[in-house]
C-alpha cells in the first residue's frame, strides 16, 4: 500500500517505514544466507542498484563485482557477531566517492546472530578537507624545516614537540637530544624568570604573543643570545596546544653592543677620574655632559648644566679689562679644526670668583665625518685648582669619616643601575644602622659618638669590596652600595661580613663597648628599578631587621610595606594611648606547687579599650622600642607595678612582683636613679621588686650594663634573666652576674612531656639553677602533664595557663582574698 503524499497523513505505524524511505542514510539488512532483505534508496542509489524487486537476491549479484569482496568481508565479520567498521572506496565512470561502511551484527534475545545491519556515511568531503590538509602541513613542514631562522614547537610545559635544523645548528644539540629537555633546561637562570612570566601571561590570554631578547646555553657551555618571539596555537575549546617560537641569533649584534659599551664607560670613567675638567655640546653649542672637574671649576652641577647654552656656563673673561673672550669652541665646531691652548684667559665661576686657565677645544665628529657637537678641555693655572678639588671633595664627601656623602653615593647608584640595566645583571644596596646610636651619644657623649662612627666606617670599609661604595648618610645612618651582584647569596655574604667586622667590641673611653648592626638588602632589579627605590626599599628592610630583634639582616619584600605603613599606624595611636591612659597592667600568678599557693606575680602591659585589645603587646612593643616611646611608658609600668604591689602588701600580704624592663630602658643614662625614686615615691620594699631582663641585654651591654645589675642587686631589687636557654648567655659569664632566677623559656616547656630533647634541656638547666643556687621558674605551663614533669624534675614556681591567665589588678586581688580567708582555688 503506497504511503500518503504529506507528514500529516501519517498514521503512527507508518513513520518507521516513512522515514526510512525518504532519510538520506544508507541503511541495508542482510540476512545470515547473505541475501539482501532490505536496501534504503539512498543505499540503492550509492551501490547503484536499480529500483527494481530487490528483497531475497544475493549480494554478490547487485554489489559491482569490483567492490562486492570488501562489502563480503564486513558484512562475515558481523554475521560471525563482530561488527566492523572501515572506509570504503567507490570508483564508477560516473562518480568516485568515499564512504564510511558500518557493519553490526543483528542478534535476538537468546543472543543468536540474525542478520546484519549495513550503514554508509558519505564521507568524500572529509577526505579531500584532509588531503589539502595533509598537502598543507606538508608544505608547513618543509617551510619549518629548512627555516634560516630557529623554529621550535613548544608544549605548554616547556618541553620540545618540533625543532628545525637551524635551531639545533644555534644551540649545539641535536635534534634527539633536544627534544630530550625543555626550554627550562638551556634557558639562562637570569633570564628564566621574565620568559615564563611572559609565558603565563600569553596562556592566561593577557596578550597575544610576546618579544624579548634572552640568552640560552649552548652545549659546549657558551651564551647565545637571541630574540625570540612566541605566540600560542589552541584547540577547537581554546585549550593550549603548543606555543610556536622564532629565535634569532643575535650573538654577534650583542657583542658590538657589549665592544661599544665597554668604550663607552671606559670613556666615561676616564673623564671622570683626569685632572682636566671637559665640557661637551651639541652642534648649536648646548651643553651636554660635565665631568667633576668642570662642575667644580664653572659651579654648576652637570644635570642644571645639561641643555643650557654654553656661553651661559663656560663664561671667560680677559684678565685686564674683564671684557668677555669670544668662546674658542664655536670657533672650533664652525670651522671644524682644532683650536689650541689659551693662556690669556679667565674663567668666571658661578659664584662670582675668577680662576686663570688654559684650554683648548676641538669638535665631535659621527662616522661620517660630519660635526655633531664640540669639547672643550681646560685646567686651572693657578693654586685656586687645588682649592677647586678640594671644594669638589667636599662637596661629594662627609667631613667626619671622609666617606662619600648622600650625592655622590645617588650618582653612582644611578650609574650603577645604568649598568645593571645594559648588562641585564643585579646590584644590591645595604641600609646599616648602628643600634642604640642614641643611648651611646647620650651615655658617653658626642665625642665619643663621633669617634665610634669613624671607627665603624673604617670597619665597614674593611669588609667590602674593593668596588663596593661605602656612605654615610647622616647620623648613624650607613649604606654601601654593591655594583655587581650575581645572585642575593652575594648581598647576604656581604652583609655578613659587616656585622661580623663589628664582632670585636670598639674600645672608648678606657671602656670596650660592644655594638650592633641592623641591615636591610634591596636588590635591582629583584626589588626595585631606580636608585631611589632601592635606597627607599633598603631603608624598610633595615626597620624590619630592627622589629625582628636587630643585630641581623633583611631583604626586602613587598610585605614589608604593608608593615611600615602598620608600624607608623601603630605609632601615632600609641602616642593617642598614652594621652588618654588606655595602657594598663594585667598580673599572672607565679605560684609554688610544693606550697600550693601564690608567691609572685609578673606585671604585663596591655593596650585594651572597653576590655578589648587594640594591640598586642607584640605588635606594639617594638613599635614603641623604635620611635623612643618605651623609656617613658617603661618608667610608667614600673611605677605602677610598684604602687600596686606597695597596696597588696598593706591590704593582704607580701606579694613580689616582677617587671620587664626592655632593653632600650634598661640601658638608659637615668634608669638606676629612675627606679630608685619610683621605690621611694611608693614606699615599696626593694625587696618585693624583681626586675627581668633578657639574654641579650645583659650580654650586649658590656661593663656599663654588668655595674648597672650590681647597683640594682645592692639596692635590694631581685634580677631574673627572662627567657633562659633561647640566647647566648655563657655559663661562664652567668656566674658573674648578680641574678636570682632563671626562667626556663615556654619554647622548651611544651615539648617537655613528649620530646626527649626538650627534657634534657630543661632538666639540664633546673640541675645548674641548682647548682648555682639560682631560683628556677618555668614559664608557659599549660598542662598537668608540664607540671607533673618539672615538679619530678625539681623545679617548685611555675608560671602559666594551667594557674591562671594574666588579669586585672582587681580580679587578682579577688584571688589573693579568697586564698588569705582560707577559701583558695587550688593554684595547681
Amino acid at each position: 500500500m503506497p504511503l500518503p503524499a504529506s507528514p500529516d497523513e501519517l498514521s503512527p505505524t507508518d513513520w518507521p517505514t516513512f522515514l526510512l524511505e525518504r532519510a538520506p542514510a544508507m541503511l541495508a539488512y542482510v540476512g545470515t544466507d547473505k541475501r539482501l532483505r532490505y536496501a534504503s534508496p539512498a543505499y540503492r542509489t550509492w551501490m547503484g542498484i536499480g529500483d527494481g524487486d530487490i528483497e531475497g537476491r544475493k549480494l554478490e549479484e547487485l554489489i559491482p563485482p569490483d567492490l562486492y569482496p570488501r562489502i563480503e568481508q564486513g558484512v562475515a565479520a558481523a554475521l560471525a557477531g563482530t561488527p566492523v567498521i572501515a572506509d570504503r572506496e567507490l570508483r564508477r565512470e560516473d562518480m568516485h566517492r568515499y564512504a564510511q561502511a558500518s557493519f553490526s551484527p543483528d542478534t535476538d534475545e537468546h543472543g543468536h546472530v540474525r542478520g546484519a545491519f549495513v550503514v554508509l556515511a558519505d564521507i568524500s568531503d572529509r577526505r579531500a578537507l584532509e588531503a589539502r590538509l595533509k598537502e598543507s602541513e606538508r608544505r608547513f613542514s618543509q617551510a619549518f624545516r629548512h627555516a634560516a631562522i630557529g623554529m621550535a614547537l613548544v608544549l605548554p610545559d616547556g618541553r620540545w614537540l618540533q625543532v628545525n635544523d637551524a635551531i639545533c645548528a644555534m644551540l649545539g644539540y641535536s635534534e634527539a637530544e633536544l627534544l630530550a629537555l625543555s626550554f627550562q633546561d638551556i634557558t639562562h637562570p637570569d633570564d628564566l624568570a621574565t620568559d615564563l612570566g611572559l609565558l603565563q601571561q600569553v596562556l592566561t590570554g593577557e596578550r597575544a604573543s610576546y618579544h624579548m631578547e634572552k640568552r640560552y646555553l649552548h652545549r659546549d657551555g657558551q651564551v647565545v643570545h637571541a630574540l625570540l618571539t612566541v605566540s600560542l596555537v589552541r584547540d577547537e575549546r581554546s585549550e593550549p596546544l603548543y606555543f610556536v617560537s622564532q629565535v634569532q641569533d643575535i650573538s654577534e649584534r650583542k657583542a658590538f653592543e657589549d665592544a661599544l659599551f665597554r668604550e663607552r664607560e671606559l670613556a666615561e670613567v676616564t673623564l671622570k677620574s683626569i685632572g682636566d675638567a671637559v665640557i661637551t655640546t651639541d652642534p648649536d653649542l648646548r651643553v651636554t655632559s660635565l665631568n667633576p672637574i668642570a662642575e667644580a671649576m664653572t659651579g654648576w652641577a652637570s644635570h642644571e648644566a645639561v641643555g643650557r647654552p654654553m656661553d651661559d656656563i663656560f663664561q671667560l673673561r680677559d684678565p685686564l679689562t674683564r671684557r668677555p673672550i669670544a668662546n674658542p669652541l664655536l670657533t672650533a665646531v664652525q670651522k671644524n679644526t682644532i683650536i689650541g691652548l689659551t693662556t690669556d684667559a679667565i674663567l668666571v665661576h658661578r659664584n662670582g670668583f675668577d680662576s686663570p686657565i688654559e684650554d683648548s677645544a676641538a669638535p665631535i665628529h659621527d662616522h661620517a665625518g660630519n660635526v655633531v657637537g664640540g669639547v672643550v678641555v681646560f685646567h686651572d693655572v693657578s693654586e685656586t685648582r687645588a682649592l677647586a678639588l678640594k671644594m669638589a671633595h667636599l662637596a661629594h664627601h662627609d667631613t667626619l669619616t671622609g666617606l662619600p656623602n648622600r650625592a655622590l653615593l645617588q650618582s653612582r647608584m644611578e650609574f650603577a643601575v645604568t649598568v645593571a640595566t645594559r648588562r641585564k645583571q643585579r646590584c644590591a644596596l645595604l641600609f646599616v644602622d648602628i643600634d642604640h646610636f642614641k643611648q651611646i651619644n647620650d651615655t658617653l657623649g658626642h665625642a665619643a659618638g663621633d669617634a665610634l662612627l669613624q671607627e665603624v666606617s673604617r670597619r665597614i670599609r674593611s669588609a667590602v669590596r674593593a668596588d663596593d661604595t661605602v656612605s654615610r648618610l647622616g647620623g648613624d645612618e650607613f649604606v654601601v652600595l654593591l655594583p655587581h651582584v650575581e645572585d642575593a647569596t652575594d648581598a647576604a655574604e656581604v652583609a655578613e661580613k659587616v656585622l661580623q667586622a663589628c664582632n670585636e667590641a670598639i674600645g672608648l673611653e678606657a671602656s670596650a663597648l660592644a655594638i650592633s648592626f641592623s641591615i636591610g638588602i634591596s636588590l635591582y632589579p629583584d626589588d626595585a628599578f631606580d636608585a631611589e627605590s632601592m635606597l627607599r626599599n633598603a631603608d624598610t628592610a633595615m626597620y624590619e631587621a630592627k622589629m625582628q630583634g636587630r643585630n641581623g639582616y633583611r631583604f626586602f619584600n613587598p610585605s614589608m610595606n604593608e608593615r611600615n605603613t602598620a608600624r607608623v599606624r601603630i605609632e601615632v595611636e600609641l602616642r593617642k594611648a598614652l594621652a588618654r591612659n588606655e595602657l594598663s597592667l594585667h598580673y599572672q600568678p607565679k605560684v609554688d606547687v610544693d606550697l600550693g599557693t601564690i608567691v609572685g606575680a609578673e606585671a604585663l602591659l596591655r593596650w585594651q579599650v572597653d576590655g578589648e585589645d587594640v594591640y598586642t603587646p607584640e605588635q606594639f612593643i617594638p613599635v614603641a622600642e623604635d620611635c623612643g616611646l618605651i623609656v617613658p611608658i617603661g618608667e610608667w609600668a614600673l611605677r605602677e607595678a610598684c604602687r600596686q604591689t606597695q597596696a597588696w602588701a598593706a591590704a593582704y600580704r607580701p606579694i613580689s612582683v616582677s617587671v620587664n624592663v626592655s632593653a632600650l630602658q634598661f640601658q638608659h643614662t637615668r634608669f638606676f636613679e629612675s627606679m630608685q625614686a619610683i621605690l621611694v615615691e611608693t614606699g615599696l620594699h626593694p625587696t618585693l621588686l624583681e626586675l627581668e631582663v633578657t639574654e641579650r641585654t645583659v650580654m650586649e651591654g658590656g661593663d656599663h650594663i654588668a655595674d648597672l645589675l650590681h647597683r640594682i642587686k645592692a639596692e635590694g631589687v631581685a634580677l631574673s634573666l627572662d627567657d633562659f636557654g633561647t640566647g647566648y648567655c655563657s655559663l661562664s659569664y652567668l656566674k658573674h652576674f648578680p641574678v636570682d632566677t632563671l626562667k626556663i623559656d615556654r619554647a622548651f616547656i611544651r615539648d617537655v612531656a613528649w620530646d626527649n630533647d626538650s627534657a634534657a634541656i630543661v632538666s639540664a638547666i633546673i640541675t645548674m639553677g641548682k647548682g648555682m643556687n639560682k631560683m628556677v621558674l618555668a614559664e608557659g605551663v599549660e598542662s598537668v602533664e608540664q607540671a607533673t614533669f618539672l615538679g619530678n624534675a625539681g623545679c617548685t614556681q611555675m608560671q602559666g595557663f594551667l594557674f591562671g591567665r594574666a588579669v586585672p589588678a582587681r580580679d587578682f586581688e579577688e584571688r589573693i582574698a579568697q586564698i588569705d580567708t582560707g577559701n583558695p582555688r587550688d593554684p595547681v
